[in-house]
């Protein structure tokens, strides 16, 4: 029988756009017949997986998420790094120069083995060191790469037609988010990890800001206007997101490692309070922590409590917004579990009421 273990939070952004759409807004939903600022789950994810929370917790478990497989392997062979470093060094390939042969083939079919290469490019010979799809890749597979990589340095020939580079075992963001690659199915693997996109709890409103920028070496002789004007858009709201985690499932995709799987829950928990998206940042500075979080944990069937939002929050003189956000949560979680008879072990934290979000952190990693 599986473990679920779900976290509601409530976080308080100020004025910002952490999320844009096509046209540069912030992104938006209708809830409830009104509409509500809105981050996707694969914005926020992201946020997650490449955060200092995250990378410091899990180091040496983390992948790597990328096209750029093959062409990273011809980096390698090229410039005498390791895969790794060459993974993560900037890339500063000469596209117009004329590619090494044998480490160019060698560094297709390491491509191939991860996805579908692209397409022969007579003006860009490098291009089919590229996968059509983004791959995410682990430690595993990375020392795979590497010691094909030796092999071939020490003058051995390779069969590139078996290689066979991809690997079971899942690094930690794998396990907790999955990955899909079509041209081989037998590598995917099930996330545990369920997110749902953010949603504000008041009603939205979405704002233009107007702004200039002045030329500082502009004495006004001339020409007192300003040397850039333009609008970018943005909105504040108190946001409620909802996270699900298949325990069973992620120490399964974890090759059974309890323990990784511990810290990878309290990293997640750590991250989801504390690592905002990065949108704008610069622009707006809206970089928040939450203000509250209840964990809880058990077999039952897990469910989101968004319901308590169906009917916007707005503000009121006896209550503030918050205040009634959290009301709304747990009136929503004693009047469903009630009604389904459901028992979840629980722990919560707000801001300003006492306890520790680090307690209710490590409660989720238990």
């Amino acid at each position: 029988m599986s473990t679920f273990i779900q976290m509601h939070i409530l976080t308080n952004y100020p004025p910002a756009n952490l999320n844009r759409d096509d046209l540069g807004r912030p992104k938006t939903a209708i809830v409830g017949g009104r509409m509500r600022l809105r981050i996707s789950s694969q914005c926020i994810k992201r946020a997650w997986r490449t955060s200092d929370a995250f990378q410091s917790a899990l180091a040496g478990h983390m992948g790597v998420r990328t096209k750029e497989a093959g062409l990273r392997a011809y980096l390698a062979l090229t410039r005498g790094a390791t895969y790794a470093e060459a993974l993560a060094a900037p890339l500063d390939l000469d596209r117009e120069a004329k590619p090494d042969k044998k480490a160019l083939d060698l560094a297709g079919a390491i491509a191939g083995c991860f996805g579908k290469a692209k397409a022969k490019d007579a003006k860009n010979p490098f291009a089919v060191l590229e996968t059509e799809q983004m791959v995410h890749i682990g430690p595993a597979e990375i020392a795979a790469v590497q010691e094909l990589l030796d092999v071939f340095k020490g003058g051995a020939k390779i069969d590139e037609k078996e290689l066979v580079l991809l690997r079971k075992s899942s690094p930690v963001d794998v396990a907790m988010f999955g990955r899909m690659i079509a041209a081989e199915p037998a590598f995917n693997t099930d996330a545990a990890v369920q997110v749902a996109h953010p949603i504000s709890v008041n009603t939205a409103h979405v704002e233009d800001d107007f702004f200039t920028a002045v030329d500082d070496l502009n004495r006004m002789e001339e020409d007192a206007g300003a040397g850039h004007m333009g609008i970018q858009e943005f909105g504040a709201g108190l946001f409620y997101l909802y996270v699900c985690v298949d325990r069973g499932l992620l120490v399964k995709n974890l090759d059974g490692n309890e323990d990784l799987a511990r810290k990878a829950l309290r990293a997640l928990a750590e991250a989801a309070c504390t690592v905002a998206p990065s949108g704008k940042q610069n622009s707006f500075g809206s970089r928040a922590y939450a203000s509250y979080l209840l964990a809880e944990r058990g077999p039952a069937q897990p469910r989101n409590l968004s319901v308590a939002f169906l009917d916007p929050i707005e503000p009121h003189k006896d209550a503030g917004m918050l205040a009634q956000a959290v009301d709304a949560l747990r009136t929503a979680k004693k009047t469903m579990d009630g009604c389904y008879d459901m028992a979840f072990e629980s722990r919560e934290c707000l801001v300003g009421e006492g306890g520790s979000m680090a307690e209710v952190w490590d409660f989720v990693a238990e």
